[in-house]
């Protein structure tokens, strides 16, 4: 395994994330490539017009994002604000920090995206009311647990005792 790649001249796999509601990009994983363990990092890539993820925040993991090419909106709270080249974005984990980098330039937005990769995770999805609990996310082995909710779809404490 190396532990330096050139992003520009390796041939990197590529996971498609698309759907009819507006979410689009072409995600590269680097960290297991270079064998990170406790830090992800991904080339993204979101089409004019689309989100790669719905808005959402962490209760446990940081994430940053570095943008190489083009033009979006960061929608950062309840606050958005335009992103370019060169910009350089913090979200702390927090439940304050929902935040969600939107395409709305002409061409492809292109970014880096690191995150901490603590287990276990929960995040919050304030457009939807969603919440998830994720666990084994990273490249460990085992295998991976997620469970999506809205908090008025869950059970009593002793249900099932």
């Amino acid at each position: 395994m190396k532990s330096i790649i050139n992003i520009n001249q390796a041939n990197l796999p590529t996971r498609i994330i698309e759907n009819e509601k507006g979410f689009e990009a072409k995600v590269n994983r680097l960290g297991p490539m270079i064998g990170a363990k406790q830090l992800g990092c991904s080339i993204v890539e979101v089409p004019s017009g689309k989100k790669a993820w719905p808005k959402h925040s962490h209760s446990v993991n940081e994430e940053m994002f570095l943008i190489l090419s083009g033009d979006g909106t960061l929608h950062y709270g309840d606050n958005s604000q335009p992103v370019s080249e060169g910009d350089l974005i913090s979200c702390p984990a927090d439940i304050e920090t929902a935040h969600q980098i939107e395409n709305t330039g002409a061409e492809p937005l292109r970014y880096i995206a690191l995150s901490t990769l603590k287990d276990p995770e929960i995040c919050h999805y304030p457009d939807s009311g969603k919440y998830g609990f994720y666990d084994n996310l990273g490249d460990n082995g085992k295998e991976p647990f997620k469970v999506l909710a809205r908090k008025e779809d869950g059970l009593d404490y002793y249900d099932g005792e």
